[in-house]
């Protein structure tokens, strides 16, 4: 039987699969039935500054709507404050303790010094880890790379200052160069690497003529991705590699772990299947290892990583060469009559 444990985050694992932030772990009864089902970790969803800010505006015009209506009449309710990261910080507690497998938590803050509240009020709830969402999304025309990258640098060694826990970082694919960029988190002292965040994208009802807020879900070879960025990174880092995005079977873990990954987070996989379809990941797995020969996690991983393949390019390609030199082959396979 093979064995699956791997090690995250310094943390012992059963298996290579942890579910990832989503509202999947908000209800008490599906993440008992993630772990039932076999989840090594779960991510609880991200505490959101900036729903924070939207929740205390709110409130706050919600209490003085009706204020100043007449001189003998300034207020008609009492003034209250919103509770902040509260209830996410009880919530977040509350689900640690519903489980026997890590809890890993997930921070989007705004400014550096929520950042570092944030992830300390956190630390406080026992969670095993903590998982640090960065990305950028362009809004300004005079913001260069470096400044953004050096901002988020100095965020993260704020906080790896502040807390004991372990700390990952998620990432967007979206900087000049991740593989850089991901050098330097690393020399910073980042334990792990999530590759990648799965960003928002607007979308347009034409009929309608307004924008709408779609489901993000992956889908299948969605992976490639990170398949390429982990297959790039193992052996260069010190940090583990966790790919995320599109892993939706036994066989995508085996392509992940073969390129270099320790581990995967599955999310739309478990939406569309149930959270019991990890039990279906996990035997593939395990029946590929065990019809390979392979007894651990270690022996294949990252077999075809950039540094163990003798082909420099496989990873660095941009273009599909093959393709390109045999054009008319596709022509085959689609035919256009």
């Amino acid at each position: 039987m093979a064995d699956l444990s791997v090690k995250y985050l310094g943390l012992n694992l059963k298996n290579p699969v942890i579910v990832g932030s989503s509202n999947l772990s908000t209800d008490m009864e599906i993440l008992r039935r993630l772990e039932k089902a076999g989840a090594a970790a779960i991510v609880y969803k991200s505490l959101f500054e900036e729903q924070i800010h939207l929740e205390r505006a709110s409130l706050k015009d919600s209490m003085e709507e009706y204020d100043e209506r007449h001189a003998e009449m300034t207020k008609i309710f009492p003034s209250l404050e919103h509770g902040g990261p509260k209830e996410y910080l009880f919530n977040l507690k509350r689900a640690k303790e519903t489980l026997t497998i890590p809890l890993i938590a997930s921070l989007n803050a705004i400014y550096e010094e929520s950042w570092v509240e944030y992830a300390q009020l956190i630390a406080e709830t026992g969670v095993d880890a903590l998982e640090l969402n960065f990305y950028f999304i362009p809004r300004y025309f005079d913001q260069d790379a470096a400044a953004i990258e050096k901002e988020q640098v100095d965020i993260f060694k704020e906080i790896n200052k502040s807390v004991k826990i372990p700390l990952s970082v998620k990432l967007s694919p979206y900087y000049t160069n991740p593989l850089n960029f991901i050098k330097k988190l690393d020399e910073a002292g980042v334990k792990g690497f999530v590759l990648f965040n799965r960003m928002f994208q607007p979308e347009i009802d034409i009929e309608r003529e307004m924008h709408i807020s779609p489901f993000n879900l992956s889908q299948e070879n969605d992976h490639r991705l990170s398949l390429r960025f982990a297959g790039m990174l193992k052996g260069e880092i010190k940090g583990d590699i966790c790919s995320s995005t599109g892993v939706y079977s036994g066989k995508d873990i085996v392509k992940l772990i073969l390129a270099g990954a320790n581990c995967v987070q599955v999310v739309s996989s478990v939406y569309r299947n149930k959270p019991e379809y990890i039990k279906t990941m996990l035997e593939e797995l395990a029946g590929w290892m065990d019809a390979k020969k392979y007894s651990k996690l270690a022996d294949f991983r990252g077999k075809l990583s950039n540094k163990e393949l003798k082909d420099p390019f496989v990873y660095k390609r941009a273009q599909y060469v093959d393709l390109l030199l045999k054009s008319s082959d596709i022509l085959k396979k689609y035919p256009m009559v």
